[in-house]
């Protein structure tokens, strides 16, 4: 486990707007209580709350990543409308303290997803 710092900071905080995903004509999550995710160099990310996302369009896969600054990853595929997003939303369910806010929060893939709408 590595903690953010200096060389390699996190920073997360509420995104203080709506965030909406869409999937074919499915909306996948809509939330007021995002969070984003700002980490180094890396584009941020938002992170919706599980509760605030149609689970029942989501299929747990064995993929899995590791990150050493927020722990392990585990993701699911998109299912609506006939088409699948493999692998399109991750979540870090056990994350290390230094980012647990991000328990039970999922982020999406821009490119596996119709449409992040922010705002």
């Amino acid at each position: 486990m590595k903690q953010p710092g200096p060389d390699h900071p996190i920073a997360i905080a509420p995104s203080g707007t709506r965030v909406r995903v869409r999937f074919g004509s499915k909306v996948v999550a809509d939330t007021t209580a995002a969070l984003i995710l700002r980490e180094a160099s890396y584009p941020s990310v938002y992170y919706v709350p599980r509760h605030h996302a149609d689970m029942r369009l989501f299929e747990r896969t064995a993929h899995a990543t590791h990150c050493p600054y927020k722990g392990d990853a585990s993701y699911f595929t998109i299912v609506a409308d006939g088409r699948r997003a493999e692998n399109a939303v991750w979540s870090y369910e056990q994350p290390y303290p230094a980012v647990a806010e991000i328990k039970e929060y999922l982020a999406f893939y821009p490119d596996r997803v119709d449409a992040i709408e922010v705002g």
